[in-house]
Order: C-alpha cells, then structure tokens, then sequence
C-alpha cells in the first residue's frame, strides 16, 4: 500500500467519525426537543380549553338548557311538548 491509500483511508475514517458525532448530538437534541414540543401541545390544550371553577354550581347552556348543581335540567319554553302545549 502506498502513501495515498493510507491517507484515503484515515480521512475518510475521520470523516465517518465527525458525522457520527455530529448525528449523535442532533439525536441528543431530538429529545429535548420533543418533550418540549409536549409541553408546549399541552399547555396550548390547557389554554384554549380552561377548566370551569369548582364553585360554579348553575351554568346557562345553549338553547335555555341549565346545569343546576350537576344535574341536567330543561327550559319547558325550549321542549317540542311545551310548545303543543302538553
């Protein structure tokens, strides 16, 4: 073997060796920035859909339909019956 296959052959080893280098800290990235993309999924969810306060006990819903104390009730004046008068 000459001199030129030799140093073929040790750059391109170091070339081997910085890529898997450089791929192993971008996969060392990858992580943190995958638990950090959860966080921030998480924290959008928490956002656009805030939890109602314990204490509200009487909430008004669409169509005159209320919740009084967890338990479903109907505006008389919103039912098909109410209106035939039955």
């Amino acid at each position: 073997m000459d001199g030129t296959t030799i140093l073929s052959i040790l750059a391109i080893a170091g070339v081997v060796s910085v890529l898997l280098y450089a791929v192993k800290g971008l996969l060392e990235q990858l992580i943190e920035v995958i638990v950090s993309a959860t966080r921030a999924r998480d924290a959008w969810r928490r956002f656009r859909q805030p939890e109602m306060p314990e204490s509200v006990s009487y909430q008004v819903l669409a169509e005159g339909n209320r919740v009084t104390d967890g338990v479903p009730q109907q505006n008389p004046t919103s039912t098909p019956h109410a209106a035939q008068g039955r």
